[in-house]
This record gives C-alpha cells, sequence and structure tokens, in this order.
C-alpha cells in the first residue's frame, strides 16, 4: 500500500464519522441505526488506517526508542478505542431503542475495569502517542513546527465539543499532509522474490 493513503484516509475518515454523528442526532439521540452503524465502521476504519500512520512516522522518526515508546502508546490506546466502538455497535444491535442502549451501556461500564480501559483513560494514549511521535518529527525536522500544532488541536478540539470532530479532522488532514508527501519520499522499497 502507498504510505500516503493512511495519512490521508484516516482523517477522512474520522470527518466522515463526526459528520455521520452530527446526522444521527437531528432526532435529539444517537443510535441505535443504520447512521450508528455506519459511523462506527467509518471510525474502526479510520482506527486501522491510524495503526499505519503510526508504523510510518515510527520508520520515518529513525526506529529510535522515543518513535517505538510513541508509538507502541498510540496503538494500545488505538486497540483501546477499537473495544470502544466495538461495544457500542454491538449494543445498537441489540437495542430496540436508544433507551434500551443506555441500560446496555451501564451494565457494560458497571464491569470492573472496562470504563477505565475502554471508555476513560487508555483511549487517551492514542492522541497522548500521535503528539509525541509528530512532535519528535517536528524536533528532527521532518516536519514544520506547526505541524504538531494542528495535531494537538485535532486531539483538543473534539474532546472539548463530540460535535466539533470534523473541524479537529479537517486540521488532522492538513497537519498529515506533509507527512504523507515525507512518507512517499522515504519509504523503503518492497523486498523482491528470488
Amino acid at each position: 500500500m502507498n504510505p500516503r493513503i493512511a495519512f490521508v484516509a484516516a482523517p477522512l475518515l474520522t470527518m466522515a464519522y463526526g459528520v455521520i454523528r452530527i446526522f444521527d442526532g437531528f432526532d435529539g439521540e444517537r443510535g441505535p441505526g443504520l447512521a450508528w452503524t455506519t459511523g462506527h465502521l467509518a471510525f474502526i476504519a479510520a482506527l486501522a488506517m491510524f495503526v499505519l500512520t503510526f508504523l510510518q512516522m515510527r520508520r520515518m522518526a529513525g526506529r529510535n526508542t522515543l518513535s517505538t515508546v510513541s508509538a507502541t502508546i498510540g496503538i494500545i490506546g488505538i486497540v483501546s478505542l477499537v473495544a470502544q466502538f466495538s461495544i457500542d455497535m454491538v449494543v445498537g444491535f441489540l437495542s430496540a431503542d436508544h433507551a434500551a442502549m443506555g441500560v446496555h451501556f451501564d451494565r457494560i461500564q458497571a464491569v470492573p475495569g472496562v470504563l477505565f480501559v475502554v471508555y476513560t483513560v487508555v483511549p487517551l494514549l492514542f492522541f497522548v502517542g500521535q503528539f509525541a511521535i509528530v512532535a519528535q518529527l517536528a524536533v528532527q525536522r521532518r516536519v514544520k513546527a506547526w505541524t504538531p500544532v494542528l495535531v494537538l488541536l485535532d486531539c483538543v478540539v473534539p474532546n472539548l465539543d463530540k460535535d466539533l470532530m470534523p473541524l479537529g479532522a479537517l486540521f488532522l488532514l492538513i497537519s498529515f499532509i506533509p507527512l504523507a508527501g515525507l512518507a512517499s519520499r522515504t519509504a523503503e522499497p518492497l523486498p523482491v522474490a528470488a
């Protein structure tokens, strides 16, 4: 796969999730239904692309200890988010209406550790790892100094108001375009079978 694809697809799929989420809320509640499921699938696809971006950024940063730790932290956050969004989709499938979803979520989140690992703390590692590795690339002068600023805005803005997720994704797309170019220029050739 061309390394540029993940750097463009990840923010675009995140933006798609954010827009679908807004449309899903027009009736005053989100889920269950087609918009709930479609939005969650778009974000899970985005998370798969983010794994590839972390691996590429680690390579671009020189595969050193800091980039390895940052990428690992980010991928742990991704795994947590995939678990969260998968649970959300299952709850959507099992629920006849929004009120029933609340009952299912209460039961799931009452399981010791689930709230911490899947919903509140561990998912934040995705943002921490992403900012750390992009900041490292900026310190190495592989990207411009404004790049981690935009990544940080993408981390903060949707957490202030989830309806701002498309705006955060736009910041991320702008910051990822130079990374996509860098990934293409520094791509390692694929091994040729003898």
